[in-house]
């Protein structure tokens, strides 16, 4: 048996699910516009694990949503991730934020694009086959009214995550699916953790970091 602890701070959506054997068994989340990572997380951490009546020393592994995404939402939850890690000994698993968010998505034809906005115009972005395989990797990408192009004149493109919105202001075309209103959560990583658990696909605790994809650039105040 298998419970994995599984943490999603990339986006504004706090997120953290208990799963056993790749099945989430308790979810706890905030899904608000504000990012309540540093009041929540550790809230959530221990509400999961009291309504699962699981100790924390029985865990057998905990994983992270490795990016891209918010810096100061990864930070927070790697560095959670990582404490819990050091603590109770248990091995660190990385899942990729765009991959788990995909994850949402059940189709039979076509792509999924799960795309996190990155400000202006721009956002997190890599293609899936319809069994979650990337065919795409990630990339920061711009977009513009051809973003896609080549991929919404072969067939059906999904496209889902915050960077939608602005997506579907630029694109009209009738092969363009939006999913709304979708985030990442910490309810996809369960399965996604549990196969690489099986597989011992472990990071090392001590130098992992996550995936920015991007530098940070601190911005000057407007006042």
């Amino acid at each position: 048996m298998s419970l994995i602890l599984s943490i999603e701070t990339a986006t504004t959506n706090c997120s953290v699910s208990l799963s056993k054997e790749g099945k989430t068994i308790v979810l706890k989340e905030d899904n608000s516009k504000n990012y309540s990572h540093a009041e929540s997380l550790h809230v959530f951490i221990d509400a999961v694990l009291k309504e699962a009546n699981i100790a924390p020393n029985k865990l057998d592994a905990i994983a992270i949503s490795k990016g891209p995404g918010s810096y100061t939402g990864l930070r927070i939850g790697v560095s959670a991730a990582k404490g819990l890690c050091f603590a109770l000994g248990k091995p660190l698993i990385s899942v990729s934020t765009l991959e788990s968010l995909a994850h949402q998505i059940a189709c039979n034809d076509g792509v999924i694009v799960p795309m996190l906005d990155a400000r202006r115009l721009e956002v997190y972005t890599a293609i899936l086959d319809v069994n979650y395989n990337e065919i795409k990797e990630t990339e920061a990408k711009v977009l513009d009214t051809n973003a896609f192009a080549e991929q919404l004149n072969q067939g059906n493109v999904y496209f889902i995550g915050n960077g939608v919105e602005k997506t579907k202001a630029l694109i009209n075309h009738p092969n363009a699916i939006f999913v709304e209103n979708k985030l990442p959560s910490a309810t996809q990583m369960s399965l996604l953790a549990f196969n690489k658990y099986k597989k011992g696909d472990f990071e090392d605790v001590a130098y992992f970091e996550p995936y920015y994809l991007k530098d940070f650039v601190a911005l000057q105040s407007s006042k």
